[in-house]
């Protein structure tokens, strides 16, 4: 009997607050500009450099790709396809096989 009537004080507690009261808690968004660094630093030359600057730089930085761990050929190909199935990447599906290789060239574990 007293849970039930302490829920029912605290929810008419709740609801009988002054409408001041309760626009004080909310919080207000607000836009912020943020400039970020331009890059156009490119993909080191190799077998698929065009593949991969054409496709990829659309999206993100060279350096943010060169600054990954090495990784193995297959790790490589699940990031490039999660780019294009989970983040609807514009690549060129004829290109997919040429990135992949070319990252586990440059960036691959050995």
């Amino acid at each position: 009997m007293f849970r039930k009537s302490l829920s029912a004080v605290i929810l008419l507690s709740v609801a009988s607050m002054q409408l001041p009261e309760r626009a004080a808690s909310a919080f207000e968004l607000k836009s912020v500009k943020i400039d970020l660094p331009d890059s156009d630093r490119m993909f080191p030359a190799g077998p698929g450099s065009d593949a991969i600057n054409n496709n990829c730089l659309a999206c993100h930085s060279a350096g943010m790709v060169l600054n990954q761990p090495a990784l193995p050929k297959q790790a490589w190909a699940t990031e490039v396809n999660k780019m294009i199935n989970n983040y609807e990447a514009p690549v060129a599906p004829e290109d997919v096989g040429t990135i992949v290789d070319y990252l586990t060239a440059l960036k691959g574990a050995k």
